[in-house]
C-alpha cells in the first residue's frame, strides 16, 4: 500500500531543494525561478527502521526490504490559483492525488532569493495557499449540489447521505474554515473522503529555516508552530541547505558526525517521515524469513486479513490465520523458533487489529 505526501508551497520557499535532499536526487531542477517544477517529481523514500536489521539477523535473511513513502514535488502556486493563475490548474489537479500535504514555509531571510510577495511572512504564505485550496473546494462543492439534490429526489441513498456533508463543508468554507474542521460521523467518513476535498487532507508545515536555526527554530518558525497547534497540523523544522549537504555524504558515520557537530540527532528526512506517519495514522508490520525481512505500511486499526491483503490479494481472500509475534518477544527469544517454544507466537483471526512492529506469517488457502 503506497502513501504519497505532496510537497507544496509558494515559489522560492525551498520546495525543490528540500525534495532533492529528501530523496537524495537532483531530479528536480532547483533554481531560483518560480515555476521550475512544472510536473510533480515523485521520490520513493525508504523508511528508516532499525527493527528490520535486528530481525533480519535473527532470521538469517538474505536481504532487507524496507517499506517506503512517496514524496511528490508539486509546482508552486500564486494568488489566484483557484481561478487558474500561475500554474494553478496543474497544482490543484496534482494535489488531489496525494494523501497528505507537506507545506514548505519560508522561515529564513536571504536577500539573494526573492520572495513572490516581496516580504517574509510565513503566516501570510500559509493563508495564501489555504485560501486558494478553500476557494477550489468551495467551487467544486457548489457545482455538485444541484446534481446531488436531483439524485436525492430520485431516492438515491448515497446522494441523500452526501448532501448534509456537502452543505456542512460549504458552510465551513464560506466561514474561512478548511474542510478538515467539519465533524463527520464514523459511518459517513468514507462518503466524505469521496468528495476529494483539498482542505480535508492532513497538513504538515515544514519550516525551512537558516542553518543557525536548524536545531531549535527561530521567531518565524515559532509563529508557524503557534498557528499549527490549534489547527491540528504537524510542524517539522528543517534547513533545506543542511539537508542538501547531508545528502552528499555517502558514509553513515560522516553523516552522524556532521549532525552531531551542528547539534542535531537525526536528519530532517527521519523527522519528516516520522511526522508523516503520525499525520496519516500509519504503522508498520514486519515479515521475516530466510529469503528476506520486510516492512509493510498499513493504516492504524487495520485488521489482520486486510494487512494480509497489502501483501497479496490472495492472502486476504483465502485468509486462515496470522501467526503473530510481538517484536519485543522476537528479540527476547531470539527469533521465531525461540518465540514458539516460549509460547509467544499467537494465531490471530481475521478480526485481529494489527499492532506496530508485529512480526506476522499469514496462512491462507485459495
Amino acid at each position: 500500500m503506497g502513501f504519497t505526501c505532496g510537497i507544496v508551497g509558494l515559489p522560492n520557499v525551498g520546495k525543490s531543494t528540500l525534495f532533492n535532499a529528501l530523496t537524495e536526487t537532483v531530479a528536480a531542477q532547483a533554481e531560483n525561478y518560480p515555476f521550475c517544477t512544472i510536473e510533480p517529481n515523485v521520490g520513493r523514500i525508504a523508511v528508516p527502521d532499525l527493527r528490520l536489521e535486528k530481525i533480519a539477523t535473527l532470521a538469517k535473511s538474505a536481504k532487507i526490504v524496507p517499506t517506503h513513502i512517496d514524496f511528490a514535488d508539486i509546482a508552486g502556486l500564486v494568488k489566484g490559483a483557484s481561478q487558474g493563475e500561475g500554474l494553478g490548474n496543474q497544482f490543484l489537479s496534482h494535489i488531489r492525488e496525494v494523501d497528505a500535504i507537506v507545506h514548505v514555509v519560508r522561515c529564513f531571510e536571504n536577500s539573494n532569493i526573492t520572495h513572490v510577495s516581496g516580504q517574509i511572512d510565513p503566516l501570510d504564505d500559509i493563508l495564501t495557499i489555504e485560501t486558494e485550496l478553500m476557494l477550489a473546494d468551495l467551487d467544486s462543492l457548489e457545482k455538485r449540489i444541484d446534481g446531488l439534490e436531483k439524485r436525492a429526489r430520485g431516492n438515491d441513498k448515497e446522494a441523500v447521505a452526501t448532501i448534509p456533508l456537502v452543505k456542512k463543508s460549504i458552510e465551513a468554507l464560506r466561514q474561512g474554515k478548511p474542510a478538515r474542521s467539519v465533524k463527520v460521523e464514523l459511518e459517513n467518513q468514507n462518503l466524505f473522503r469521496q468528495l476529494q476535498l483539498l482542505t480535508a487532507k492532513p497538513v504538515m508545515y515544514l519550516c525551512n529555516v537558516d542553518e543557525a536555526s536548524a536545531a531549535s527554530g527561530n521567531e518565524l518558525s515559532k509563529k508557524v508552530e503557534n498557528y499549527a497547534e490549534p489547527n491540528g497540523a504537524a510542524v517539522v523544522i528543517v534547513s533545506a541547505s543542511i539537508e542538501a549537504e547531508i545528502a552528499q555524504l555517502a558514509d553513515a558515520k560522516d553523516r552522524e558526525e556532521f549532525l552531531s557537530d551542528i547539534g542535531l540527532k537525526e536528519t530532517g528526512l527521519t523527522r519528516v517521515i516520522s511526522a508523516g506517519y503520525d499525520l496519516l495514522g500509519l504503522i508498520t508490520f514486519l515479515t521475516a524469513g530466510p529469503k528476506e525481512s520486510r516492512a509493510w505500511t498499513i493504516r492504524n486499526n487495520t485488521k489482520a486479513a486486510q494487512a494480509a491483503g497489502s501483501i497479496h490479494s490472495d492472502f486476504e481472500r483465502g485468509f486462515i490465520c496470522a501467526e503473530t509475534i510481538a517484536y519485543e518477544d522476537y528479540l527476547r527469544f531470539q527469533g521465531e523458533q525461540g518465540s514458539k517454544e516460549a509460547g509467544r507466537m499467537r494465531q490471530e483471526g481475521r478480526e485481529y487489529i494489527v499492532k506496530d512492529g508485529d512480526i506476522m506469517l499469514f496462512r491462507f488457502n485459495v
